[in-house]
């Protein structure tokens, strides 16, 4: 009977370890994902800036628009890494900037034609790519982890050592659900 109880607590730990371990694994993941992001967001920092002072050439009366970009940049990279929320809203307001200001330089075909500016405009459209590429990988990442750390018996587990969920990257503005208006 004595051996019989062994057994069954030995399977029991082993069960534990095994779940814990797999929440771990699947926690570690998203963080990685996440850190994918942030190395494509890094390249977006580091462009804008020569984004901005290509524009500001042609585009001396959109001072408000360049100083929009400027203030969203900043305050995206001044978001602590470890807020996830924050740094999701914060890069969710950047990239609306910068929609904006490409908006904007469809009025100036002079600098349409810069070729410094086209390709600043190429490496941009290739990050945010990728940025798009990165969050699918993080939500996708996210989900699984939030998934595991849901489902029983791993969210009991999951409670004893204070798994939290991952936050998802979601679409804020109702103008990023819009689907684009083509007109010929």
């Amino acid at each position: 009977m004595g051996g019989i109880i062994f057994i069954i607590l030995v399977i029991a730990v082993i069960m534990l370890v095994a779940m814990y371990n797999g929440l771990v694994r699947k926690k570690k993941l998203v963080d990685n994902a996440w850190s994918q992001i942030d190395v494509q967001l890094k390249r977006r920092y580091d462009l804008i800036p020569n984004l901005v002072e290509s524009v500001k050439g042609y585009a001396a009366h959109e001072a408000g628009l360049l100083e929009k970009v400027t203030l969203a940049r900043t305050r995206a990279m001044g978001v602590p890494s470890g807020d996830t929320g924050a740094k999701i809203a914060a890069e969710t307001e950047l990239g609306g900037a910068l929609r904006g200001l490409m908006v904007q330089v469809e009025a100036y075909p002079q600098l349409k034609a810069n070729e410094n500016f086209l390709q600043l405009q190429e490496e941009l459209t290739s990050t945010e790519n990728k940025i798009a590429f990165s969050r699918q990988h993080y939500n996708d990442s996210a989900t699984n982890y939030n998934t595991a750390i849901a489902v029983f018996p791993a969210n009991v587990v999951a409670g004893m050592f204070k798994f939290q969920d991952a936050a998802l990257w979601q679409i804020t503005e109702a103008a990023e659900r819009e689907a684009p208006k083509v007109k010929f």
